[in-house]
């Protein structure tokens, strides 16, 4: 291996490669959780890689997710077994082998109010019961995620004391895997195949694709480039066919609203909510590291080309703040909604709602030769890449070795018991797993690196530091919506942007220099 850290000069030295003619194997257009898990999956087979990205890594649609890394019971109750068995097994090497720094187990309750039926009582508990059974046929221990089972009303006030009191019978509590950052998913994908030699381009845009040659822009400098590949690989999601008109997508759109954990009454425990009038439906409120919850989601037909497609409408707020409210001591109101965001889902194109459309995905081939990835979720990227290499080795004729991706560990991962003995503070081990204790040293040897951005922010410019000299951020716009995702909230944004910038401006000066000294 080479090594993992990704900044400007590595940046400019491999663009520059590329650039005069280099040719790779596999050229792979798309920065998010697929395109980062191809470049992987590739690497580590031996094969050559390069990834382009025309923004930031995980820009798009990968740091919108809900941040759940979920076993398939969706696709279960849709009768799609293989698919829920599939997913269950993805769930288990995130969270059992290749991420569990990244990962936790997390409580989700169904309060048993006055209003839920017999009927959906037993369809939920029914549910519950198969998705154990597909935890325990994809192997993954109780210790990781325990058992479901049905509580009384004292214990699920315990874990969920803003539930609404009157006629609460107990709940049915079970629990679900849960990614600590899903924009950090990407990165750490991104880091570890960077390790392995891939090249990682941020601000690097496609324009033009056939098989083996990518016409593209250096948005840092304009400059034109062509870039040669073996077989190039356009995991773009929703805008794939943007660059491969042949490709038909439908895209729906997911909304979150971003609340405050103490305003809602809440504790650490998601609480699933039924939408009323629809069978087998929920809100989530999912509680985030920092005091934050998320709240969502929607699922919305919307053309991806519209310039609003991404943006929480207002009639997504009422739905989500009036539904959550059902089950809640209180009312939700607008004044609650600290922030919000939306993500566009690519999903296969088929008639019906976006809402039953599987989650499959599917490897496409153009009449240029390009392969597209398609569909899928974040829980199966993984599955989606080792796909995808595997068409592109037998399109191209290349050299690679076996899969190693379901063995793999992404860097800063180590065993699940043995994180609590990291030491360095449980909210760095939390984000960057045994990598923590290479966050917080410059801190100790400045202490000025080891304050934090604003009065009250947990993340400290020793973060912002690592950001710039290890995980590629280029601009403070990469550093507070994707390696530390402030910028969720536009109040701590405003307040943590002037000691952003200046950190990363001072960082960047020191790449130019000796990338191993703090900035002065």
């Amino acid at each position: 291996m080479i090594h993992g850290s990704l900044n400007a000069r590595r940046r400019r030295r491999e663009l520059d490669r590329l650039a005069c003619g280099e040719t790779v194997d596999v050229l792979v257009v798309g920065g998010g959780v697929t395109g980062a898990g191809i470049a992987l999956d590739a690497t580590s087979r031996g094969l050559s890689v390069a990834l382009i990205e025309a923004d930031d890594l995980a820009f798009g649609t990968s740091r919108w997710s809900s941040k759940l890394v979920h076993g398939g019971l969706r696709h279960l109750a849709r009768g799609n077994a293989a698919l829920a068995h599939e997913t269950a097994v993805e769930r288990h090497i995130l969270m059992a082998r290749t991420a569990p720094h990244l990962t936790h187990p997390l409580g989700q309750l169904l309060p048993l109010l006055p209003g839920t039926s017999r009927a959906e009582r037993a369809r939920v508990t029914a549910g519950l019961l198969a998705g154990d059974a597909l935890r325990r046929a994809a192997g993954t221990p109780a210790d990781v995620l325990p058992r479901p089972r049905t509580i009384p009303p004292v214990e699920a006030l315990a874990l969920a004391p803003g539930l609404h009191r009157g006629g609460l019978r107990g709940g049915l509590l079970s629990y679900e895997g849960a990614l600590t950052d899903d924009a950090r998913l990407v990165v750490s994908l991104a880091r570890t195949a960077a390790a392995f030699g891939a090249r990682i381009l941020p601000r690097v845009r496609a324009n033009d694709v056939d098989r083996d040659n990518v016409h593209a822009t250096d948005e840092l400098t304009g400059e034109s480039l062509e870039l040669h590949a073996r077989q190039v690989v356009n995991a773009t999601g929703v805008w794939a066919g943007t660059l491969v008109p042949s490709v038909r997508l439908s895209t729906s759109r997911g909304s979150h609203l971003v609340l405050d954990t103490g305003a809602t009454g809440l504790g650490g425990t998601a609480v699933l909510v039924p939408v009323p009038g629809e069978r087998d439906r929920f809100v989530l409120l999912l509680p985030q590291p920092g005091g934050r919850l998320y709240l969502g989601l929607t699922d919305e037909p919307v053309p991806v080309d519209s310039p609003d497609a991404a943006v929480v409408p207002q009639s997504d707020v009422d739905f989500l703040l009036a539904t959550a409210s059902t089950v809640l001591e209180r009312d939700l109101t607008e004044a609650d909604v600290l922030g919000r965001y939306a993500g566009l889902r690519p999903l296969i194109h088929t008639h019906g709602r976006t809402v039953d459309l599987s989650r499959k995905h599917a490897v496409l081939t153009s009449p240029e030769g390009v392969l597209t990835v398609v569909g899928g979720d974040l829980t199966t990227y993984r599955g989606m890449a080792e796909d995808a290499v595997d068409a592109a080795v037998s399109a191209a004729g290349l050299p690679a070795g076996p899969v190693r991706t379901r063995w793999l560990p992404l860097l800063g991962a180590t065993r699940r018991d043995r994180l609590p003995s990291v030491q360095a503070p449980a909210r760095l081990v939390e984000k960057y797993g045994i990598e923590a204790l290479r966050v917080a040293a410059p801190g100790e040897l400045d202490p000025d690196l080891a304050e934090p951005l604003f009065p009250g922010c947990a993340v400290t410019a020793a973060e912002v530091v690592w950001a710039v000299r290890h995980e590629g951020a280029l601009d403070s716009g990469d550093v507070l919506d994707r390696r530390t995702r402030l910028g969720l909230v536009a109040d701590e944004r405003a307040a943590a942007e002037p000691a952003v910038a200046d950190l990363v401006r001072r960082s960047l000066i020191g790449l130019e220099d000796d990338p191993s000294r703090p900035p002065s």
